[in-house]
């Protein structure tokens, strides 16, 4: 089984699904990466300014410019521009820590219909920069 995400805030990770150890993830994560002091998180820090965070400056360049209008967003447009900034989120520091923890994806064993994972081993999805609405691929491969 192949599990991917399709957000680059997101990252699939095998890890035990315990409370106390997600808080301890995020708590180490965030001072890896903390957020913009112009993020609306509680954990934003002063001080802490991302290039990528600067809305009012991109797209930045003729690729951020054409994936923009690839995306439906016209540009050109400055009531769309404005729009598309408007729902761009204070996120880089979600964008830094995805890199770093480095899977968008993960495959497991299938052996008689069953995932091979350890005892404590859950496959999750970690968030970055939600809560929002996320989705995964599922690919499964092998013989019938």
């Amino acid at each position: 089984v192949n599990v991917i995400s399709r957000h680059t805030t997101t990252t699939i990770v095998i890890n035990e699904l315990e409370r106390r150890l997600a808080r301890d993830m995020e708590d180490y994560l965030l001072k890896l990466a903390p957020p913009d002091e112009r993020s609306s998180s509680p954990a934003a820090r002063d001080g802490i300014l991302y290039k990528h965070n600067d809305i009012d400056k991109r797209p930045d360049g003729e690729e951020e410019y054409r994936r923009c209008i690839e995306n439906g967003w016209n540009m050109d447009d400055p009531n769309a521009a404005r729009a598309w900034r408007d729902q761009e989120p204070i996120n880089a520091h979600a964008h830094l820590l995805s890199m770093l923890l480095g899977s968008s994806s993960e495959s497991i064993p299938v052996v008689d219909s069953n995932m091979v994972i350890g005892q404590w081993q859950s496959i999750l999805l970690v968030d970055l920069d939600g809560p929002r609405n996320r989705t995964v691929g599922i690919q499964f491969m092998g013989f019938a």
